[in-house]
Order: structure tokens, then sequence, then C-alpha cells
């Protein structure tokens, strides 16, 4: 049990310095986006990415699904990690592993009812590909597939993370309040919270952070198996 904990959306340099004080292990950068709109300009997260410390892992969220778009954009940005969250040949992921082998390979695995099956598939395929695997939340009303604010079926994600040889990142619609219960039912590597920690505004709440971090270190202590 790690207890990592990723936090996407950052907004502004002032976010993201509040944000690594707070002590997140990484930042998440949504770009080239299918439904949400950017919450910042590329060449503004290019510089935000630049002044971040060696210890917190700058992470591109995309849903580009070519190989040479998703290295290009990566090299721009300078980040040290790749979160693929929609569909990607395994090919081109091949590509990218072959061309980029040192750019953390986060391959996101959306749940929605009736898909485990297909999951559980998809995870056995990318095993050899992807560094680790994160679980989402699908939403039906507006079609999007990450930043939601909605949470899964938990018992599904525990089951992808009993099967999974890589590590497995838990997301969708945690907050500070079932962060923790998330993590005893799931046992999960990581956590991933975008929305959860937000004002009503959409800005990172120092407060919420805090208590989410707080949380889940917590609970991730309290899942770790005793020597």
């Amino acid at each position: 049990m790690s207890g990592f904990v990723q936090i996407a959306g950052v907004r502004s340099r002032e976010e993201a310095s509040m944000l690594v004080e707070a002590g997140v292990d990484a930042l998440g950068f949504p770009l080239r986006l299918d439904h949400h709109a950017e919450d910042l300009p590329e060449s503004e997260a290019r510089e935000i990415i630049a002044g971040l410390p060696e210890k917190v892992r700058p992470v591109l969220i995309t849903y580009l699904d070519r190989a040479e778009e998703i290295l290009e954009l990566s090299r721009y940005l300078g980040v040290r990690g790749l979160q693929l969250h929609g569909p990607v040949e395994l090919e081109e992921a091949r590509k990218l592993k072959s061309r980029a082998p040192n750019l953390w390979l986060l391959k996101s695995l959306v749940i929605r009812g009736g898909n485990e099956a297909g999951l559980s598939e998809e995870l056995k395929a990318w095993s050899d590909l992807a560094d680790a695997f994160l679980t989402d939340t699908y939403d039906p009303e507006s079609g999007a597939s990450g930043a939601t604010g909605k949470t899964h079926d938990w018992e599904i994600s525990r089951r992808l993370a009993e099967q999974s040889p890589k590590p497995l990142i838990l997301a969708g619609g945690l907050n500070p309040r079932n962060v923790a219960a998330a993590i005893a039912q799931v046992r999960p590597w990581g956590v991933d919270v975008h929305t959860g920690v937000e004002d009503r505004q959409g800005w990172k709440d120092r407060k919420k952070v805090g208590d989410f971090l707080a949380e889940a270190r917590q609970a991730f202590l309290k899942a770790r198996p005793k020597p």
C-alpha cells in the first residue's frame, strides 16, 4: 500500500503551489479533452510544470489516441506521467512505450453499467504496457468519463485491484467525506480527486484539500497489512 494521492485539474500557478505545499504526490493536467473545457492553456500548464519540485509528478490527462500527438504534447509540457483516459489501440501504446520508456503510463478503466468483464479483459491486455491503472466513473447523463463528481460501484474497483498485476488508483466522486471508506473497501494503491476538493467556483479549496489528504493518508495506514 503506497498511499499515493493525485489531484487533477490545476487551474493556476498559485493553486499548484498550494497543492504542492499540502503534500500531493502528483498533479494532473487534463488537456485535449472530449467533454469538459480545459482548465488552463497548454502554455500556462507548461510554465507551471517547469516550476514543480522533483518530488511531485506532473501527469498529462488526455483523450488523444495517436502516439505521435500524445508524445508531442507530453514533451512540450514536460510531464513525467501520462494518463490515457480515452480509447487507445494497443499498437499506439506500444509506440508510446518504445519511444518514451521512462514516461509513467497510467491507463484509465472507466466503469459503467455492465462493462466489468470488458474492463477485466482490457486490464489483462494492457498489463505489460501500463505502469498503473485508474478506475473512474462514466456519467450517462453528460457522456463524460472523468471529473463527473460521481462515484461508481466500488466492489468493481476492488475486484479489478485484486486482478491487476500493476498498481491501481481509485478515482470518481471521491471527497474528504468518503475517501476513507473507499480506501477501506477497494484497498487501492492510490487515489485521485478532481472536483471533490473544489469550491463552488471550481477552484481547489485549501481546507478540503488538507482534509482529503489527512483522511486518505490515515486510511492507507489502516489498510496496510500488519508486519
